[in-house]
């Protein structure tokens, strides 16, 4: 019976690309499902042999340790270097999108707050 092994929910292509060449290169079977037409359910990549599952699994362990290592490196060293996107930059390219959100952050903490300021009145 097949097992998952990867929710494909916030999962980018290029760690997808990473994860099939992972198990083609262990010649473990898989197969992957399609993200539903609604957003219910965003696919996934699953193993075809109970048997493969923990030399998956721990395959995996092992690939998301190093790609885990290599991006917190490659963001200390844009850091580092300037290059990566800080507030100001995300403020600069798209204005509109950040004073949306704090506007709805704002309604939001007010309807929050709303109970407690019709309780004391």
């Amino acid at each position: 019976m097949s097992k998952l092994l990867l929710n494909l929910r916030y999962v980018l292509d290029d760690e997808i690309e990473d994860v099939r060449a992972m198990l083609d290169g262990n010649r473990i079977g898989f197969y992957e499902t399609e993200p539903s037409r609604w957003g219910i359910s965003h696919g996934g990549i699953w193993v075809r042999d109970d048997d493969d599952l923990p030399r998956a699994k721990q395959l995996m362990a092992g690939y998301q340790a190093e790609r885990q290592a290599r991006v917190r490196a490659e963001n200390d060293a844009a850091r580092r270097d300037g290059t990566a996107e800080t507030f100001m930059d995300v403020l600069r390219a798209q204005p509109g999108r950040v004073l949306l959100i704090v506007l709805a952050i704002v309604l939001l903490l007010g309807l929050v707050a709303l109970p407690a300021v019709l309780l004391r009145t």
